[in-house]
């Protein structure tokens, strides 16, 4: 708990320096960053300790409510992943708040201090007002970082977070009211050991779901990511879709599992969390494919990434309620390690987007191409984080994603009726989201780091400064640790899974990965590692052998007779043309079926065209009449300031009379 305190004493030191130096931007900026550094180091391993070790809590007395932390695992977990996006964010912004010069580093630096701090405190504190506080707070200096910029875009992206931010809000504090009112108690402790109403229980679990669900930005209340994501400075970019988002994620697991501990879960519970994360991996891929934009790209991917995420914890609810321990921490251990695995590829693919744009000035990846030469460290670890995002073995996002596959066979195969349809379902939809994330991210890293440049930026761009890239290894050596590595992380998540689901420990497999309990399936991430290594390395050293040991030039490419150009990249059709050719038989099948009956083509014309309408739902029934009466309001305020000192007389005179007639109605 120490190291914890330390880190938001310094984080609060190092955000008042940057301010009160904010005048030199040099001076703010090294402070501010030197600080961040400081603090996210004590965080890291307090996060660990809580993880590891027993939970630990402290209340300190104060004038209205207590000020209660509690670190357990669930909250080391989510204080470690945090910190280590704010340590490789506060190196990589060493270098690239140059960039913002002019705009106010030190105020930035500011800013984005408090907002580590907040989503600390949201995480650790064990009372409703100050998770209340920490929220809030969390919410405006995240929306001050994203109008950083104050042109159109980004102020449009910040008010819809904003306005998203505070819906989300205002359900999770009802939610809490409600349970507050059921315990006569605003702290956490008596939550946990109330057994409320099934009624009451299943209103609260749904009010914090959707409200938490808004700040993950899940499917429908997601559209304020691509607007917000891409507006933000790229290492709060990377803050905000790994690590703030996962507060969402943090919020829903801590209700149905913590805090509503000793109720009676209901298995619809998960059922919900598990259909909203199947539609949100399917349709935050299918958006992010059409993005030429590289940043709103990786946005609509965190959309896709929650999605799986949900899934983990919906077989968790689902084995919590149908009395099954071993497949709700299985569902756990899927969700949360797949939060961790997200956190650091996609901190590392924004800081990677980032060093695009601080070299070339663009996100546009149509106008970018042969970076990989220019660029070769920031290619190297983009394409670290495309594979693992990807789910391409052995990198961790094929081990989280492994392990929720086995969470919805597991469910599938020993539950009955309703639950062996959603977890089919949820099982195809994973496989669909895999499938097109592949491809996203053939075309994501083909066009903007492969072929020729296709523009002056790209031909003349240089390699990052050092700090830029030290991040972006250090996030890459931890994504490649995390899936060879499985087999050392898994055992301790697994029993932090355990604790946090209410189980006792529970055996996990030493050296390999036990993923079904039903089937006994285990798999070697270091073994596979070793496999995947040789029938690359194997297959080139016998080529190597055969060789004359001439030297060899590499020919021109064979473009049909004309010289070669910028406007003949290898694109996305090309890639999948052999793949095309070699499912042959299935696509003629699909045509024959089409030709047969052209209702099916209609019908899924039909359920794309749904799908484009769907995607702002909730704008259009929640945001857009609340952002329309704030806008309202706004107007008829200004026209009471008319700037004419008669008529500010006049309102004096009638709020005397006002309250003449009060007093003498009062006696």
């Amino acid at each position: 708990m120490q190291l914890f305190l330390i880190s938001l004493a310094v984080s609060g030191v190092g955000a008042l320096l940057a301010l009160f130096t904010s005048k030199s931007e040099q001076t703010g900026k090294v402070l501010g960053c030197t600080a961040g550094t400081i603090a996210s180091l004590f965080a890291i391993a307090s996060g660990i300790g809580a993880i590891t070790g027993p939970i630990q809590t402290t209340t300190a007395a104060m004038p209205f409510f207590a000020f209660s932390l509690r670190l357990d695992p669930l909250a080391g977990i989510l204080i470690t992943v945090i910190s280590v996006l704010a340590f490789a964010a506060w190196v990589y912004g060493f270098s690239y708040f140059d960039d913002y010069k002019g705009k106010g580093i030190g105020v930035m630096c500011f800013f984005m201090n408090l907002f580590i701090a907040s989503m600390d405190c949201v995480i650790a504190v064990d009372n409703v007002f100050w998770f209340l506080v920490f929220f809030e707070l969390m919410s405006l200096t995240s929306y001050f970082l994203v109008v950083v910029e104050q042109n159109e875009a980004s102020i449009k992206g910040g008010f819809m977070y904003f306005i998203m931010a505070h819906i989300g809000f205002i359900m999770i504090t009802i939610s809490f009211l409600i349970m507050a009112s059921v315990t006569g108690s605003f702290e956490f402790a008596a939550f946990r050991t109330t057994h409320f109403a099934p009624g009451i229980a299943s209103v609260c679990f749904i009010l914090a779901f959707l409200g938490f669900g808004f700040k993950a930005g899940m499917v429908p209340f997601h559209s304020w990511l691509p607007m917000a994501h891409p507006a933000a400075p790229s290492n709060v970019s990377a803050l905000m879709s790994g690590g703030m988002i996962k507060i969402g994620i943090f919020g829903i697991i801590k209700v149905g599992f913590d805090l509503l501990g000793a109720s009676t879960p209901e298995m619809w519970w998960g059922i919900v969390v598990l259909l909203f994360g199947a539609v949100s991996s399917v349709l935050g891929v299918a958006y992010a494919l059409a993005e030429h934009d590289i940043k709103r790209l990786l946005a609509y991917h965190s959309v896709e990434n929650i999605g799986i995420i949900l899934l983990g914890v919906g077989v968790a609810l689902i084995g919590w309620a149908a009395n099954q321990p071993l497949l709700a921490v299985l569902g756990l251990l899927a969700g949360l390690f797949h939060l961790i695995n997200h956190a650091m590829f996609k901190g590392l693919l924004f800081l990677g987007a980032g060093s695009v744009l601080y070299a070339t000035g663009t996100r546009n990846m149509e106008i970018l191409g042969g970076l990989r030469k220019a660029m070769p460290t920031t290619a190297i670890c983009f394409l670290i984080g495309s594979l693992a995002i990807s789910a391409i073995p052995p990198l961790n996002g094929f081990v989280s994603e492994w392990f929720t596959y086995q969470g919805l066979i597991t469910a599938a195969m020993t539950g009955d009726g309703i639950i062996k349809l959603v977890c089919a379902f949820g099982a195809v939809m994973l496989a669909i989201t895999g499938a097109l994330a592949v491809t996203c991210f053939v075309k994501a890293y083909g066009i903007t780091f492969l072929g020729a440049a296709r523009s002056d930026v790209a031909a003349n761009a240089k390699e990052v400064p050092a700090p830029m890239r030290i991040a972006m290894v250090v996030l890459a050596v931890i994504c490649i640790f995390l899936g060879i590595g499985a087999p050392l992380v898994v055992p301790a998540l697994t029993q932090a899974a355990a604790v946090i689901a209410g189980q006792a420990a529970i055996d996990s497999a030493s050296g390999a990965m036990l993923v079904n309990p039903v089937i006994d399936a285990t798999i070697s991430t270091p073994l596979l590692a070793v496999l995947l290594i040789a029938a690359v390395f194997i297959p080139w050293g016998i080529i190597k052998a055969k060789s004359t040991g001439g030297v060899s030039e590499e020919p021109d490419p064979w473009a049909c007779g004309y010289y070669p150009s910028a406007d003949m990249p290898l694109v996305a059709n090309s890639v999948g043309a052999q793949v095309k050719m070699f499912w042959h038989p299935l696509y003629a099948m699909r045509d024959g079926l089409a030709s047969q009956a052209p209702g099916y083509a209609r019908a899924f014309k039909g359920i794309q065209n749904w799908a484009y309408k769907v995607q702002n739902w909730g704008d259009f029934l929640l945001v857009d009449p609340i952002a329309k009466f704030v806008d309202a309001t706004a107007k008829l305020s200004s026209k009471l300031e008319g700037g004419d000192f008669r008529v500010y007389i006049c309102y004096i005179v009638v709020a005397l009379v006002v309250f003449l007639v009060l007093a003498i109605a009062i006696i």
